[in-house]
């Protein structure tokens, strides 16, 4: 018998800091990839536009 549960499959690094309460990785794959609860898919686009938005990089003028 197989017992599947939904979830889904990203890859990024992981956040090891959070706390116990707040962990939502299911299974780590591999050291980039996990497998995360899927109620959290939001919250990490949120977190990565977040991310890529602070890291843009402007030509000087």
């Amino acid at each position: 018998m197989v017992n599947a549960i939904k979830g889904l499959f990203i890859s990024c690094s992981s956040n090891a800091s959070m706390p116990a309460s707040d962990k939502f990785i299911l299974h780590m794959l591999d050291p980039t990839h996990m497998f995360v609860q899927p109620h959290v898919a939001d919250m990490i686009r949120s977190k990565i536009s977040e991310f890529r938005d602070q890291n843009s990089y402007e030509k000087p003028s």
